[in-house]
């Protein structure tokens, strides 16, 4: 699949500036934050009390085998190497991805919104409600590590959350690029760390890479069966930061963002996880907590947990971004209401802040946190609406390829089939969580999504009522010779959206100038 398969309407010269390494060090604290902290619970969640026993070895090599498989098909494969092709004009996300769908398939016609159109619209509504929860949950799992290093800490854990969540958000008017700045070497250091303790683990335990073969996770289903299912639930925690890297994309560019994938994050993860699986073999009584486990001294788990804490408030940097970049998108596109938007580089221009979408986010992740208190029952809130939305991107990617890319139909089919092999059984399991707190997201996107669903249909009536009303141009021209105008010295620009129809500004400006006759309707 060469990239002359995929065309791209990108123009990077017009929105990329800079050194690729200062890039690629920005991608790596904005972008990466969300997926880069999943260790910090995953694993965990996998081996709790609603997860498989530690105990059993295969338990251990299956669970990894699907963290594996899952970072390569979901991230690696389907998102950094097919889905950032399908850029507009820079700009990445299921709205970037909708305005590559032919005009034919996403028209609106009076209440009617397509299929096409209205998929993407819930996938951006979901999109909108993990935004709520992610920052949530990073910040609040990291903070809880305290409890390890002191347990009368413990009382303290919503009280801090809360107040790093409150400068998490009043910092985001300064833009992405200086965060990048500030954020990048903290998640250099941060994925070094990730890979060290791993490499340390893995070391001692050098059979877990076994579990690379995907016959490990095969035999893992066969073996717990539904069992196995449920707990994709879990592992779909891995991956969640996916869509978020595809929404990015336009704040760092493409390449920034797959050389900080390819180069330090994906090695990173991988090391930690096979670490994190090496030392349940050896000790799987430290299920409850493998990560912070991987560490045995109390006094060296400190600045473990504060460099924890540090890149969970910087993983709730992408999916804010990412809300940041899907409002402007939808706003631009005609779907959403239009709210302020600052832009924040000279160089970038997809760097952007929308202050209402900040604040509300804010009081939404306060408010989790204030009434859950406690990471593991977000953690059940969490990877619903998400993997609704990656089912939805693939299929919109399939009308991409097949009507916008030109790919002959095998070729689109079996691309749809491969992403929905994962994507639907990541949907089924966590459809499972609903009642445990899934409902949430969902909730909280229907919102969204209900605002996105009037403004469209109000705004397509209001657009085919003003069309109703205009003059087409012999119409215009026999006005013009049966009542000439006045003139007035100068010249006089309208805009407009059809070139068929006169623009309503002009009719309504000879209509107050007296010389040219109201129509009744108008």
């Amino acid at each position: 699949m060469s990239d002359d398969t995929a065309p791209s309407t990108a123009q990077p010269s017009a929105h990329v500036h800079g050194s690729l390494a200062a890039l690629t060090l920005g991608a790596l604290g904005v972008v990466y934050g969300d997926i880069g902290t999943s260790p910090l619970y995953s694993l965990a969640e996998c081996f709790g009390p609603h997860g498989v026993q530690a105990t059993e070895q295969a338990n251990v090599f299956g669970v990894l085998s699907l963290f594996f498989w899952s970072l390569t098909l979901v991230v690696t494969f389907k998102y950094v190497t097919i889905l950032m092709r399908a850029d507009n004009h820079g700009e990445g996300g299921i709205m970037a991805l909708l305005s590559l769908v032919p005009e034919t398939q996403r028209r609106l016609v009076g209440k009617n919104i397509g299929w096409v159109t209205m998929l993407v619209l819930v996938g951006a509504a979901l999109l909108f409600g993990d935004g709520v929860i992610t920052p949530a949950i990073s910040v609040l799992s990291a903070v809880e590590g305290l409890k390890l290093v002191n347990e009368d800490l413990g009382q303290w854990v919503v009280t801090i959350t809360t107040v790093i969540l409150l400068g998490l958000f009043a910092i985001q008017k300064g833009g992405t690029g200086p965060l990048g700045k500030l954020f990048g070497p903290i998640m250099l250091v941060w994925f070094a760390v990730l890979g060290a303790l791993g490499l340390y683990h893995l070391v001692q335990e050098p059979r877990i890479l076994a579990a690379i073969s995907p016959h490990y996770g095969l035999a893992f289903f066969l073996h717990h069966k539904l069992h196995a299912f449920a707990l994709l639930g879990s592992v779909v925690l891995c991956v969640t930061g996916g869509e978020a890297l595809y929404a990015d994309m336009g704040h760092f560019g493409k390449s920034p963002i797959r050389v900080a994938w390819g180069g330090m994050v994906f090695p990173s993860l991988l090391l930690n996880y096979f670490g994190q699986g090496a030392l349940l073999l050896r000790h799987p009584d430290l299920s409850g907590a493998p990560f912070y486990s991987m560490v045995s001294s109390p006094t060296a788990r400190i600045p473990l947990v504060l460099l924890a804490t540090a890149a969970t408030i910087i993983a709730s940097q992408a999916l804010i971004s990412a809300v940041f970049s899907l409002t402007h998108q939808a706003m631009r596109m005609g779907y959403f209401p239009r709210v302020a938007v600052r832009h924040t580089s000279h160089e970038m221009e997809g760097q952007i802040y929308v202050a209402s979408m900040n604040w509300a986010l804010a009081a939404a992740c306060i408010l989790l946190v204030l009434v859950l208190r406690e990471s593991t029952k977000l953690a059940a809130a969490y990877g619903l609406a998400v993997s609704g939305t990656m089912a939805i991107t693939s299929v919109i990617l399939f009308s991409v390829t097949r009507n916008t890319w030109k790919w002959p139909a095998w070729r689109s089919w079996a691309l749809l089939l491969l992403f929905l092999s994962f994507d639907l059984p990541f949907l089924g399991a966590t459809c499972l969580k609903f009642f445990d707190g899934g409902w949430i997201p969902l909730l909280m996107g229907a919102l969204v999504l209900a605002v996105m669903v009037l403004w469209t249909v109000g705004r397509n009536l209001l657009r085919e009522n003003y069309q109703s009303r205009q003059l087409s141009d012999a119409q215009w021209i026999a006005q013009l010779q049966s009542h000439p105008p006045v003139r007035t010295p100068g010249l006089g620009i309208y805009l407009a959206s059809s070139a068929d129809l006169t623009p309503p500004s002009l009719m309504t400006q000879l209509q107050i100038s007296g010389p040219f006759p109201k129509r009744s309707c108008w």
